[in-house]
């Protein structure tokens, strides 16, 4: 097989030299690709067998014949060997810095059990000075083997964690990020104890510290009230981050992230950014969210304007507002209560007439805003809002390109007013498939069936969905995620049809989720997304056919190859 392939290699390298030679007059290519199939994301091309590459981008798409006059003596060719070439994958939302570090602190998505956290907390205790903070993410209680006693609230308490870190603070943020287990060390630093002394939460925290029947702390702080304890963690020093922002441009060169939208971002990370750029460091093309929350950096920006790079790595054009909560901690906003919590709507978390003049300010400045919303009150809310401020001032045909992030459950009669307001849904597949199975205990039978993860509705009435992770939440993984797009599954293959099946999207859907119009979410479809001449030459290639394999294989693929700008950052092997 190899000894075919090199043959193939040198007939295809002697001939294309030869074209060259005979049609001088075509442009040299720097890079080309062929030797499989590339799937273009571009309807009136759909499919081609080679492109070549000047600079950083494209100037070629179409057959391996017609590419060889493009040829020439210090043209880098590469062989695919029968792989897949697609646009650079475009994580829609994330979180860079988050991503970075998680491979850093104490990951504990892999954890089973509170058991094994409480093991992985007593090692990392062993390893820590006297205290030393001791920071990890990625517990998820309805994802364990088995639930810990006592729960309070559906959550574990501190105990266990507390034993073993006597003399070490620990904040253990969930995989949501929308709550963290604190130990005893962490709560007396932060002067929280038992009601009624004073240092406990307030109403104005926009969250709860959830205590026991006895009004004891259990460690669980949710929403808003995280900042109760983590406003004592020591700030990472420069060094670290920029360690932390290394680590996080390399995973996503393995897994074939080529341009990330960066939800909800600090000055302190936009200069890191700047500077990585201005060294030729930031090997992933940005489009950064600034985060809304911080309201002086929010009215600086908007003095300042937006920023694109020309060189198309660093672009700053948005503003992101959280709105709500999580599913899992009870933090997303309903309408009605939670099926598995009386009384309970979970929280808002951002004044909606900060979303409006937000919104108002916005649109004056040119600024895109994409709000975090989760639960159907918090997507109706915040829709009304966007409505309001392109009434109020008079751009209601305007090409705001307005977003909602996550859009995971909504109510029936709100799923047209995306495509009526002009709204992007940006979604995150993954999410569907870890949160579904314990979802329904959350949300009921009816709710789940009418309104969540409702990516066929939204198509269907005009929306466009574009595609991500919200890494760190769960991995940076796209193939993961396409997977779940296509076939609505647990990661394990169940259930046999997928969860509300109708909504699955089609392969050709899922694609361009993560390409074209993920690009479109940037307003960067003009230069890139596709394979088309003109476009940046960002591709990501695939050990295997993911839009005709079997369903079941899907999750066997890997990233063969990434390629950012015309140059290859990532091989496998």
């Amino acid at each position: 097989m190899k000894s075919a392939i090199s043959f193939r290699r040198f007939c295809f390298t002697f001939f294309a030299a030869l074209a060259a030679s005979c049609q001088s007059g075509k442009e040299p290519a720097d890079l080309v690709i062929t030797g499989g199939t590339i799937y273009t994301v571009n309807q009136v091309q759909p499919r081609a067998e080679a492109v070549a590459v000047k600079g950083d981008s494209i100037i070629y798409v179409g057959s391996e014949e017609g590419v060889r006059s493009h040829i020439r003596r210090n043209t880098e060719v590469i062989d695919l060997e029968g792989r897949i070439l697609t646009p650079g994958f475009i994580e829609s939302h994330g979180h860079l810095m988050g991503l970075g570090y998680n491979e850093l602190n104490l990951d504990l998505a892999d954890a089973n059990s509170y058991e094994q956290m409480v093991l992985m907390v007593k090692q990392a205790v062993e390893r820590a000075g006297p205290g030393q903070w001791i920071v990890g993410r990625g517990w998820h209680q309805d994802k364990w083997d088995k639930k810990p006693q006592p729960l309070v609230r559906g959550f574990p308490t501190h105990a266990g964690i507390s034993s073993v870190s006597p003399d070490n603070p620990v904040y253990l943020t969930h995989a949501s990020g929308h709550l963290g287990l604190a130990n005893e060390k962490a709560m007396v630093l932060a002067g929280i104890y038992a009601l009624p002394v004073r240092g406990t939460a307030s109403a104005d925290v926009r969250g709860e510290v959830i205590r026991d029947a006895t009004a004891n702390p259990t460690g669980i702080f949710n929403e808003g009230a995280q900042n109760l304890i983590t406003k004592f963690i020591p700030a990472n020093s420069s060094e670290r981050n920029e360690q932390a922002l290394e680590l996080a441009i390399t995973a996503c060169h393995k897994n074939g992230i080529t341009s990330f939208h960066d939800a909800g971002v600090s000055q302190q990370y936009i200069d890191l950014y700047e500077k990585f750029n201005a060294e030729g460091k930031l090997g992933v093309r940005l489009y950064v969210m600034i985060s809304g929350g911080d309201r002086e950096l929010f009215y600086r920006w908007m003095q300042k304007g937006p920023v694109v790079d020309p060189a198309n790595r660093l672009t700053i054009r948005s503003v992101k507002l959280n709105c709500d909560g999580a599913l899992g901690s009870r933090g997303a906003w309903l309408l009605e209560p939670y099926s598995d919590r009386a009384g309970h709507y979970g929280h808002e978390t951002l004044s909606m007439d900060t979303v409006f003049k937000t919104s108002v300010i916005a649109l004056q400045k040119n600024f895109q805003v994409c709000s975090h919303a989760i639960g159907d009150r918090a997507n109706r809310e915040v829709l009304d809002r966007y409505e309001h401020a392109l009434k109020e001032s008079g751009r209601d045909n305007a090409d705001h390109r307005f977003r909602i992030e996550h859009a995971q459950h909504l109510s029936p009669q709100d799923i047209p007013r995306f495509a009526r307001l002009g709204v992007i849904a940006s979604m995150q597949a993954i999410h569907m498939s870890s949160d579904r199975p314990w979802a329904i205990e959350r949300l009921g039978e009816t709710r789940i069936r009418e309104g969540a993860y409702a990516w066929q509705k939204l198509l269907k009435s005009g929306a466009r969905v574009i595609n991500g992770t919200d890494t760190p939440v769960e991995p940076v993984d796209p193939i993961a995620c396409f997977y779940a797009s296509v076939s609505r599954k647990t990661l394990a293959g169940e259930p046999p049809g997928g969860f509300e099946g109708d909504q699955k999207m089609t392969r050709e859907q899922a694609l361009r989720s993560y390409t074209l119009d993920a690009a479109y979410g940037a307003f960067e479809e003009g230069i890139k997304g596709s394979v088309e001449r003109g476009k940046l030459a960002d591709f990501t290639v695939f050990t295997q056919d993911i839009m005709i394999v079997d369903e079941d294989l899907i999750l066997s693929t890997e990233v063969a190859m990434t390629i950012v700008g015309g140059k290859v950052v990532y091989r496998r092997n």
